[in-house]
């Protein structure tokens, strides 16, 4: 039995425990899935106690949902799907967004400068962590989770253009910080 066929048939397993709700097939999905489920939950949290609230709350949704899940696509992939909701229902709840710069300069072709290598996940990561809460979160649905700007709309409650708009924003400024930080490490590697 090849790796992918066993992960499958574990899945598999788990969810009929899951079905039936037996917590040991509870508690095994929830520590195979969690770790990786929580690293999506930060990125949409304003701290690890936000992103553990999401997790735990997307959870329960996972095992009050599970007879849904039809076997269509990986179930790793619905779980996630399920997480992300659970965020961007949070972000709803406590936000009302606005568009920040006018719908007719999206349209601008934003490019990405070459920073070197220089520049690690973990600081790209941080420095979308900095960005508001609303740019991160459209940042992060339309590119870290591949959700188009109509998607994001009808998640967020939000037109099209606000959501292109929002994401324009949140380039801007990733692109000025990767530029300060690049501007810090040469000053850093003269002094030395």
């Amino acid at each position: 039995m090849q790796p992918q066929d066993e992960k499958i048939t574990l899945y598999n397993e788990l969810i009929a425990g899951c079905r039936r709700n037996l917590r040991e097939a509870q508690y095994k999905l929830y520590n195979l899935l969690s770790a990786r489920m929580f690293s999506v939950c930060l990125r949409y949290a304003k701290n690890r106690e936000a992103a553990e609230d999401l997790l735990q709350e997307g959870f329960v949704k996972v095992f009050v949902n599970i007879d849904k899940f039809r076997g269509e696509g990986s179930f790793e992939g619905w779980v996630r799907r399920i997480m992300v909701n659970t965020a961007v229902e949070h972000y709803r709840k406590s936000t009302k967004m606005y568009p920040m710069v006018n719908v007719e300069d999206v349209n601008r072709n934003i490019t990405w400068e070459d920073s070197g290598d220089d520049l690690q996940l973990e600081d790209l990561m941080n420095m979308i962590n900095k960005l508001s809460p609303g740019y991160r979160t459209i940042f992060n649905l339309y590119v870290v989770e591949g959700y188009s700007h109509r998607e994001i709309g009808e998640l967020l409650e939000i037109s099209e253009g606000t959501s292109k708009s929002q994401l324009s924003r949140a380039r801007y400024l990733l692109m000025d910080m990767v530029k300060k930080s690049e501007i810090v490490k040469r000053s850093a590697a003269i002094v030395k």
